[in-house]
């Protein structure tokens, strides 16, 4: 049987606030057990939890920036559950009434097509605190510095087809809520974190299967291994006569297996009411149209502007566009060197291959933006060739100095002197009295291939600084002569 699979995400994202959603505490990531926890988060009776401003903010940037409705007026619930580390016995969450209705993201697949994916709803809630089960023989220890951090939880439709399409979406959630600057986005901290409702159906049926949930998916590889194999799971459960249960399940990375955590609850199961100490947020016109004025350019039209602009491919331009800092890193070096191809080219390649070798963000890169820009102008004026480009590069990654500088100090101008070269190549080919006639009396089809090996040897001899271009030119005719 041919099966569909069938997915909806729900990713929790935290806002880049200074303090917590209803409390002055910190949100600082790392600090000492329980030392960002005030008498609110705490949930000591008494203390009545004031909305942050900064929260509501961030969730209308979001909420117009993936096309959304604003409710005029949300309203703050309290989900009802006991876990030691949720002190007042509910969360304060949105229900009924959330603050971004629907909207949708288009994401980019691996063969350059796209495809628009629907998002139900995002609404404001606080985090829980994390139980520690390491350090504490049979015991657990409570930390709630994260009680009350603000989250957005943004719920996909089920419009994800594949595993590979949530990754995808995943993606453009991570560089959306990065270039609006409302999360920094980093999984590893627990910052954007995403729970897989997992189903398949046979191809062709309407209705969808019974979902399974994998809570707490922390990295893009993780997301992706997790759905195939609950996809998998699924498939071989219902081919072997079985029935997919709805539940929560966890991922194990080191088994590359999901297993059950516990039944799934139904949003009656959580008792939802409006929380009595918490007014209605009402969103006046006049301030959606201030956070509107306050959108920076998203990744769509990065990308197409660097397409209509730079003369891009769609592939390059959506590449570049994924982050904002690797955006303006290569605007930089594309303003000081003037070729939007080159500085790409140095971007995609060179640089991005030694920041994944040392495992450094953009941000963190060794070559600056100018620098890389500098290094780029000396090959385009033949200083340089692209070849010996690599060397300066090394060389500026390793803290030389600039381009300039260590071509100057190396002696690695290329040689553009024709008069230079010819007589380096009557050297050359002096040396090689054997391979010329034997290249004469070759056909073209010989002749490509032995051409390869004289330019070797002209570049050897030139220690790679002679003009790649007026050496092919000048071999050309005295071969030919």
């Amino acid at each position: 049987m041919q099966w569909e699979t069938v997915i909806g995400l729900e990713i929790h994202a935290q806002l880049a606030t200074q303090s917590k959603i209803f409390s002055g505490s910190a949100t600082t990531f790392g600090a000492e057990p329980n030392t960002q926890a005030s008498l609110v988060d705490l949930g000591m009776p008494g203390t009545l939890p004031v909305l942050n401003a900064e929260a509501v903010r961030m969730a209308c940037k979001f909420g117009l920036a993936i096309d959304a409705e604003i409710a005029p007026k949300n309203v703050f619930a309290r989900k009802n559950y006991f876990y030691p580390d949720l002190p007042k016995g509910y969360q304060t969450s949105q229900m009924d009434h959330p603050i971004v209705g629907k909207g949708h993201l288009d994401i980019t697949l691996e063969d350059g097509s796209t495809r628009r994916i629907g998002i139900t709803r995002a609404h404001l809630e606080e985090d829980a605190g994390k139980s520690l089960h390491e350090d504490f023989h049979g015991m657990s220890g409570i930390d709630l510095n994260r009680a009350g951090t603000p989250l957005l939880e943004i719920v996909s439709e089920p419009d994800i087809r594949s595993a590979k399409e949530a990754v995808a979406y995943v993606k453009a959630i991570h560089a959306l809520v990065r270039y609006l600057g409302i999360c920094d986005g980093n999984m590893a901290e627990g910052s954007l974190r995403c729970d897989c409702n997992v189903s398949v159906r046979p191809k062709g049926q309407a209705e969808f299967g019974t979902r399974a949930e994998i809570k707490n998916v922390n990295s893009f590889r993780f997301i992706e291994k997790a759905i195939n194999h609950e996809v998998q799971r699924q498939i071989e459960l219902i081919e072997d006569g079985g029935k997919v249960v709805q539940e929560t399940r966890l991922y194990d990375p080191n088994k590359d297996e999901t297993r059950s955590m516990r039944s799934k609850e139904e949003a009656n199961d959580y008792r939802y009411f409006p929380c009595p100490d918490l007014l209605p947020v009402v969103i006046e016109q006049s301030f959606l149209d201030e956070v509107r004025a306050s959108l920076p350019e998203l990744p769509v039209q990065k990308r197409e502007r660097f397409e209509r602009e730079f003369g891009l491919s769609a592939y390059d331009a959506s590449v570049l566009a994924a982050s904002r800092e690797l955006a303006d890193y290569f605007e930089q070096v594309q303003q000081a060197c003037g070729d939007a191809k080159l500085a790409a080219n140095w971007v995609m390649g060179e640089l991005s291959s030694l920041l994944n070798k040392e495992g450094l963000e953009i941000e963190q890169s060794p070559v600056s933006a100018e620098q890389l820009g500098g290094m780029i102008l000396r090959i385009k004026d033949d200083t340089i060739s692209g070849k010996i480009a690599k060397m300066v590069f090394e060389a500026m990654a390793a803290g030389e100095g600039s381009a300039d500088q260590i071509i100057e100090k190396k002696g690695l101008k290329q040689v553009t002197d024709s008069g230079a070269i010819e007589a380096m190549l009557d050297e050359v080919l002096a040396a090689n009295a054997e391979q010329v006639e034997q290249y004469r009396a070759s056909d073209e089809a010989k002749r490509g291939k032995m051409f390869g090996f004289f330019v070797g040897q002209a570049m050897k001899a030139s220690k790679g600084k002679a003009n790649p271009g007026q050496v092919n030119q000048l071999l050309k005719k005295k071969l030919e002569g």
